[in-house]
């Protein structure tokens, strides 16, 4: 391993059992050590989660061999390097997917799950981008095949996971209709580019059938899960294909597979952080040679791809971050500043 002379310890949040925001706490532990295809980042940001507050809770461990220390996604700089990397230096700086332990001073990632920061991007930015990112590319691209002039319906389109999908659907040529809770949020999805926003307490449904005049929409990124399910599956068109990477509406739906049937229809979802190594330096693969160079040109943030900074919090702050996103009356993202 090369690396500058680091600390014997450093700091990261703790919690001793799952519950309220309250539980978490800052701890002193040893750096964690590398292994040989890893890097270890001195933490500047980390990006706040929904996984992170159910990891807190106690409702999402975390996969077997990983940190249990909560954050998935930093930006930083790397300060260590296995014996294997070649393809990051000492100092860089970086974005990365880290399988648990962004919430310290220093965390332990796979080199192949780093990008490089964009130009002129601060840490903040760089650091809200990552977990999302890849979460929307590997869904709604790598696994729906959204394409351009393609209509896709993306719930829950003010958060976190919904703002990325909006700006990056609409980067690679598709329209966009976004579903949220308020006027207010709706405004906030149409600023982001959605070409059409549906307060989702009216009937999302009808407003999208007469939108597409009647056809349905081609891909349907879903975070709501429950009684949704099956209203998603009337919005769609004809081999439309759903895709579910959240359940924030419940686990269960009696779902109309007759519909399914008829539509030609294909569903799928996942998870990101189970999945496994070569997995997820595909998708950082993909990230990099097709919306990084957006990124870089993409000086007017034209395309909106600059995430949308709600909230900063100190580490020692991490309860208020989780109260916030726990909340919903957030735009955008919030961020840990270490």
């Amino acid at each position: 391993m090369l690396g500058y002379s680091l600390p014997l310890d450093y700091a990261h949040i703790a919690f001793d059992a799952p519950g309220l925001p309250q539980v978490m706490h800052i701890k002193r532990s040893s750096l964690p050590v590398l292994e040989s295809d890893q890097v270890l980042i001195q933490v500047k940001t980390a990006g706040v989660n929904g996984p992170d507050v159910a990891q807190r809770k106690g409702v999402y461990p975390a996969p077997q061999g990983a940190s249990s220390i909560l954050g998935l996604e930093v930006a930083g700089e790397v300060v260590a390097i296995g014996a294997q990397v070649s393809q990051w230096k000492l100092g860089d700086k970086v974005c990365a997917l880290v399988p648990g332990g962004g919430y310290g001073e220093y965390v332990a990632t796979y080199a192949d799950h780093c990008l490089p920061i964009p130009e002129g991007w601060r840490y903040q930015e760089a650091g809200a981008i990552v977990e999302t990112f890849f979460t929307v590319w590997g869904n709604l691209f790598m696994r729906a095949g959204l394409k351009a002039g393609e209509t896709v319906l993306i719930h829950g389109g003010s958060g976190g996971i919904g703002s990325a999908a909006i700006v990056l659907a609409k980067a690679f040529g598709a329209r966009v209709i976004a579903t949220s809770g308020s006027d207010e949020k709706c405004d906030y999805c149409r600023g982001l580019g959605a070409d059409l926003a549906i307060n989702y307490h009216e009937n999302f449904v009808k407003q999208v059938m007469e939108y597409t005049q009647g056809i349905g929409v081609e891909v349907v990124l879903d975070v709501a899960g429950g009684d949704f399910i099956n209203e998603n599956l009337k919005a769609l068109a004809v081999d439309g294909r759903m895709v579910s990477v959240a359940m924030q509406r419940g686990p269960k739906a009696e779902v109309d597979i007759f519909r399914i049937m008829a539509k030609r229809l294909t569903w799928t979802g996942s998870t990101l952080r189970p999945q496994n190594v070569a997995a997820k330096t595909e998708i950082a693969a993909q990230l990099l040679a097709k919306v990084w160079p957006l990124l870089v040109s993409d000086s007017e943030n034209k395309y909106q791809l600059k995430p949308h900074i709600f909230a900063e919090f100190a580490l020692s702050e991490c309860a208020k971050a989780h109260d916030l996103m726990e909340s919903g009356s957030h735009r955008g993202k919030l961020v840990l500043v270490i």
